[in-house]
């Protein structure tokens, strides 16, 4: 498996079909799924075939915790098809929640896409009522957009209220202090 980067308590790293466990884990705790998809339970091997599947393409890393190994979730830097302009996106395992994983690894991720990667925008998209995750944006350097609406399959709670949009531009990042630069 191939070292994406390093963070004080987090290594980032490719995943693996090994991963499964870990994955279905994630993907099958409803409080972690919540606002994905209402926290329904999912097979193996509709994790396999699906979560999995997309997990081993580009832009998507497993986070391990550094000291021991232990696997926590993954995050992304997933291309949106705009140039320059990729999507952030993480799911840790609900025992990781509260200990500033999220927002460590993020940070590090749109340090890494700024700095190397040739990123010029960093979006982040989550339900209006997933006030963890826009908390995580915000500790992040990104700044809201705007509310949506679209229609989705499944009728989620809350999600009468749509879904907030975030960003960052590499201008915007390049401007803050280094001290208080997501990643500085």
């Amino acid at each position: 498996m191939s070292v994406l980067l390093e963070t004080p308590r987090l290594v980032l790293r490719t995943v693996g079909e090994d991963d499964l466990d870990e994955v279905l884990a994630v993907h099958n705790d409803p409080r972690v799924m919540r606002y994905i998809d209402g926290g329904r339970p999912v097979s193996r091997e509709e994790v396999r075939t699906g979560a999995l599947r997309r997990l081993r393409g580009p832009g998507f890393w497993a986070a391990v915790e550094r000291g021991s190994g232990a696997w926590l979730g993954w995050f992304s830097l997933e291309p949106t098809g705009e140039e320059g302009t990729v999507e952030l996106g993480y799911r840790l395992l609900r025992s990781a929640w509260g200990r500033g994983y999220a927002t460590e690894g993020s940070r590090a991720l749109i340090a890494k896409g700024f700095g190397e990667l040739g990123v010029r925008r960093v979006v982040a998209r989550t339900m209006t009522v997933n006030s963890g995750s826009r908390r995580v944006m915000e500790k992040c350097g990104l700044t809201y957009v705007r509310t949506f609406f679209e229609e989705w399959p499944e009728v989620i709670e809350g999600s009468g209220q749509g879904d907030v949009e975030y960003a960052l531009t590499r201008e915007e990042w390049s401007a803050k202090d280094p001290a208080a630069r997501p990643g500085g």
